[in-house]
């Protein structure tokens, strides 16, 4: 009797795809490598770290642009991580495609937004993450 009512507690959970978990894996520290590039440029005025920040976004964009695609194709199936994780991910994209435009720009005009702009991106890349591997337990613990 203990064996059924043990069974009962666990449901399925449609974990992430492998390669949707690596491409949000692979975006974090590239939109985190991008915001420290931009600390240094603000510190050093070197305006290679510029290029660098604009290298790493772009990385970081591509990486988001097909976790995006994959997250759309996740809302179909129906299991995780859902509807908000798909609306970060979108928030993400957008906020990183202006972040990347700035970026464009020359050197000296990019601040403050670039470094503003950047830190934002990348709280909602961990957060976007975060709860993209949230809920992996199927089942509580008693």
């Amino acid at each position: 009797m203990a064996a059924t009512s043990d069974r009962t507690r666990f449901r399925v959970v449609r974990p992430l795809h492998p390669f949707h978990a690596f491409l949000l894996a692979g975006m974090v520290p590239l939109f985190f490598g991008g915001l420290l590039c931009d600390w240094a440029y603000r510190s050093s005025q070197h305006i290679q770290w510029s290029n660098f920040a604009s290298w790493l976004i772009t990385g970081a964009m591509v990486l988001c642009g097909i976790a995006l695609v994959c997250s759309i194709f996740g809302l179909f199936r129906g299991g995780r991580p859902g509807l908000l994780h798909f609306l970060l991910l979108l928030a993400t994209f957008v906020l990183g495609f202006i972040n990347a435009l700035v970026h464009g720009q020359d050197a000296w005009a990019i601040f403050p937004e670039a470094l503003v702009l950047s830190l934002i991106v990348t709280a909602l890349a961990i957060v976007a993450t975060w709860q993209g591997f949230s809920g992996y337990r199927a089942g509580g613990v008693s």
